[in-house]
This record gives structure tokens, C-alpha cells and sequence, in this order.
């Protein structure tokens, strides 16, 4: 089931209505401004809502953070706010907690606001954290207009709006519950400021339900089950309800050819033309349709500074992740499709970042040194003799590699023993990593005690296909049947019996 912005927040306002009937029946002095208390009401369910779908899944809003500290450290280095970027690196380290942290202030927030617990503190803290959200949602439409190579301060050289100039494609409000497009992000965030002032400046007329210490228990008490929740849903397992397009059940091969075919249907309806000048600022633009650039595109040389920008029509059906899904071996060839058409039941381990280090190491080596000799056997014929002159040893230079005790034990304990059991009864096995040291790879195999294919892919496609790292994901013919965080592995016997058929 998915839901629309629109959707969204016609059932938020039907709820904020029975909540502030409610009120009224049971606690109508408490009413000061009926108006008021029903914006009260209206946006903490819609941060119950927003923080809820984000509950759900820590990591996917720990990683969207890290999108967005990656970006902020370039977009501030080399310029006035250069002495923030270091700040950016610090915080992507502990974005998990950042996320959960977030996570907790937005659901405590919204508990807040609908029971009026302590109105001032309430006030400020909503509008900083609707001005916080802004900032994020802007940029991101922003960036639009910002071409690749450009920085975001370089106002001068900003051009046309361009999507695929966006930083980061969405902000992550709602989780992967429902995706925004950033302008509607920022327009979402925008409005939230009315209400954000207007609590500030008509807090008396604000209500508060109960007591001051039934208020204050409630809203603070609510913490450790938030936590606990969070927790359940990245430390201890995968998410208990998956947005995500790689959810149990979904039938990846066969969506990925419709999007494919979705996008190569997509046509060219024209094109924006943008001149600069050397110092990259642009000059001048015009938008124009096929017909007409190939009409006039040589009144717009490349000489003059004019570049060319394609106008397409939107695919008949949007793409997702899936869209995305491509592996390639070691060696960098693809193996998309040996996965995707894999017959029958296969188990993918997946690991988005294994984690190791490497320290280089002095060994000594035999180095044969050797001579190469023509003999003539006659004035026609002859042959060439490879004699050894001398053996000798030298140093070299080889990577040492180490794995952190806890995530060796994982595989050692969960992932080998599961891997031999499905390999013994004739399923599949593989693991996709995100890239990586292959030699470090070889290293890692000997070192578990698994003999199975290492395959590569983009570390973001791993993140969203399964919350786990490592994870393990039960396949067949294209179609994912289930997954499990390495903490809820059952055994290999059990899997087969359920889900084996």
C-alpha cells in the first residue's frame, strides 16, 4: 500500500480532528483556541507519522545523513564556511546516532505538542527543527540549478533547473514511506514555519491535557520505548516493515525489465541551451523544442560558449532502486543477469562495507634469475635455451590484512556454517560486497572458511536491499522469498523446511 503527500495529509487532519473531539468531550476547559489546538493536533501526528516511518528504519535515515554530510563538507570547503567542513566527516562517523537521536527528539516532539507538555520549550523546539528540516530541503532543490564541477556559492554560475544536478535525489522525510520531490519537500517545510511562529507568539493559547506530571511522564517515558524500538530495527534484526522497492515478496527480475523499458521508451522533446562565459558564469538561456534546435542549433555554437541540456519526457512508469540492481564480478565484468536468471532457490550474503585493515609487511621471496640462449642445431634451424643463472632472495612489499574479532566471529559462527549447510543440500550460494580490495577478498575467504563467488556492487544498492551487514538474502528465479539480519539467521535446516519448497 503507498500513499501520497496529498494522501498523507487528509488522513492526519481526520485524525487531528477525532483527537480534538476527543478533547473537546473530555477536557473542554482545556481548550483555549479551538483553531490552535487543532494545529497542535494536526502537526504532532503528522511528527508521529514522520518520525514513526523513520523509527521503522535508523539506518536509512543514518545514511541519508551521510549524503547529506558528504555534500555539506564539499559544498563549504575552498570557501568562507571552510572552517565547517572538517565538522561534516565528524558527524557522518556517528551518523547512526545522529539518526536515532533525531529519531527520538522528533517522536517525543510530537507527543509533546499534542499533550502540551511544557509550551515554551515545546515552541522553540519545533520551530528550530522545522528551520533545521528547511535548510536540508532546500539545498537539495537548490542544487538543481547548480551544474556539475560547480560550487554551491558560486551564484554567478548557477544555470537552468536540472534535476539531476540535485545533491541528494530526496530528503528522507518520510523514510521510504513516500518519496517527495525536494521542491515539495521544501514547500512542505516552508509551511511548517506558519505553524512553527505561530506557537511561539500564541503559546498561551496553546492547551495542555492532564496534569503537569501525567504531561511530563508521558512525553519523557516515551524515550526508552522509542529507543528500544529503534534498536530492534537495525541492532538486533532488519526493519519489521520494509518501504524499500527490495521488500519480501517483490519480484525484482521481471520489475527491473519493465523500468528498463520504461526509460529506453522515454523520448527527447528538446532542449536547453545555456551559454557561459570562461569563468563559468552563465549568460544566457533558451529552451526550445525538437523541432526547433534542430532547426536553429547552429545559431548556438559550442565555440560561443553554448552547451545543450536534453529535455525528455517522464517514463511511463517511475524507476526505483531496482532500476540500480547491477553486479559485476572481481574482474569487472557483469554478472546482473547470472543473479537475476539464477534457476531455482539461491541465498546472496550480503556486505556493504567489510571491514578490515591493512598494514604492509616486509616477507622475503625467491627471485630466480635466469638466462636465455640460442643454440644452433644447423646452418637452418636453431633454438632458444632458458638456463638458470641464479636464485636469490629479496624484499617485497605485501598488504597484511586484519578483521575487527566481533565481525570475524559473525561469519565464522553464522554466515560459514549456514553458507556449507545450503551449499551441501545444492543451493546457490554467493556474497555481494561493496567495492573493495579483491585481494583483501581472497584473504577474508581463507580466513572464514567459505569457498563461494565474491561478486561487487555500488554500496548504497546494498544498503537498501537489505539493513544487515552482513545480511542474507533467500532468492529464487529472480524473486526475493525473505532476509535476514546475521543476528536472526536461523539455521540452514529451518529455512529449508519453511521456505524451500
Amino acid at each position: 500500500m503507498s500513499f501520497t503527500l496529498g494522501e498523507l495529509l487528509f488522513w492526519v487532519g481526520v485524525f487531528a480532528v477525532i483527537i480534538t473531539a476527543v478533547m473537546l468531550f473530555l477536557a473542554k476547559d482545556r481548550i483555549k483556541s479551538l483553531p490552535i489546538s487543532f494545529l497542535q493536533n494536526y502537526v504532532g501526528v503528522l511528527f508521529l507519522v514522520s518520525g514513526a516511518v523513520k523509527a521503522v528504519d535508523p539506518l536509512g535515515t543514518a545514511y541519508k545523513m551521510e549524503q547529506y554530510f558528504a555534500e555539506f563538507e564539499a559544498t563549504f570547503s575552498g570557501t568562507w564556511l571552510d572552517f565547517l567542513s572538517g565538522l561534516f566527516p565528524k558527524l557522518a562517523e556517528v551518523s547512526i546516532g545522529f539518526s536515532v537521536v533525531m529519531i527520538v527528539f522528533e517522536l517525543v516532539l510530537a507527543i509533546m505538542l499534542i499533550l502540551g507538555t511544557r509550551l515554551k520549550t515545546t515552541s522553540i523546539s519545533f520551530l528550530l527543527l522545522v528551520v533545521f528540516f528547511t535548510i536540508l530541503t532546500g539545498f537539495t532543490y537548490l542544487t538543481a540549478y547548480v551544474p556539475s564541477g560547480v560550487n554551491f556559492f558560486e551564484f554567478g554560475s548557477w544555470g537552468a533547473f536540472k534535476e539531476t544536478n540535485m545533491r541528494v535525489t530526496d530528503c528522507g522525510c518520510f523514510g521510504d514511506f513516500i518519496k517527495l520531490k525536494p521542491f515539495t519537500s521544501f514547500l512542505k517545510d516552508i509551511f511548517l514555519l506558519i505553524p512553527g511562529a505561530i506557537f511561539i507568539f500564541a503559546r498561551n493559547q496553546m492547551h495542555q491535557i492532564g496534569s503537569k506530571k501525567l504531561r511530563t511522564v508521558l512525553s519523557f517515558g516515551s524515550i526508552p520505548i522509542i529507543l528500544i524500538y529503534c534498536f530492534s530495527n537495525y541492532v538486533w534484526d532488519i526493519p519489521g516493515v520494509d518501504f524499500r522497492p527490495f521488500s519480501i515478496g517483490k519480484d525484482v527480475r521481471t520489475t527491473k525489465e519493465i523500468e528498463m523499458e520504461a526509460q529506453a521508451n522515454v523520448q527527447v522533446t528538446g532542449y536547453i541551451l545555456t551559454k557561459k562565459d570562461e569563468a563559468g558564469n552563465t549568460l544566457e538561456t533558451a529552451e526550445m523544442s525538437m523541432d526547433q534546435y534542430l532547426k536553429d542549433y547552429q545559431k548556438y555554437p559550442k565555440a560561443e560558449g553554448w552547451s545543450a541540456d536534453q529535455i525528455t519526457s517522464k517514463p511511463e512508469i517511475e524507476s526505483t532502486k531496482i532500476s540500480d540492481f547491477e553486479v559485476q564480478t572481481l574482474d569487472g565484468n557483469d554478472a546482473t543477469d547470472n543473479i537475476l536468471f539464477e534457476e531455482g532457490y539461491s541465498i546472496m550474503v550480503l556486505a556493504h562495507k567489510l571491514k578490515y585493515d591493512a598494514q604492509p609487511v616486509q616477507i622475503m621471496v625467491k627471485d630466480t634469475i635466469t638466462r636465455l640462449d640460442t643454440i644452433q642445431v644447423n646452418k637452418d634451424s636453431m633454438f632458444i635455451q632458458e638456463s638458470i643463472v641464479e636464485i636469490v632472495e629479496k624484499e617485497q612489499s605485501v598488504d597484511q590484512y586484519s578483521w575487527p574479532e566481533a565481525y570475524l566471529e559473525t561469519y565464522k559462527q553464522v554466515a560459514t556454517p549456514f553458507i556449507n549447510a545450503a551449499q551441501e543440500a545444492g543451493i546457490t550460494c554467493y556474497e555481494v560486497v561493496g567495492l573493495t580490495d579483491t585481494k583483501m577478498l581472497e584473504a577474508f575467504k581463507k580466513e572464514v572458511g567459505i569457498d563461494i563467488p565474491f561478486y561487487m556492487a555500488d554500496d548504497i544498492l546494498l544498503k537498501t536491499i537489505v539493513r544487515s551487514n552482513p545480511g542474507f538474502v533467500l532468492w529464487k528465479d529472480g524473486k526475493i522469498i525473505h532476509k535476514w539480519h546475521h543476528n536472526k539467521l536461523p539455521s540452514f535446516e529451518e529455512v529449508k523446511n519453511t521456505y524451500i519448497k
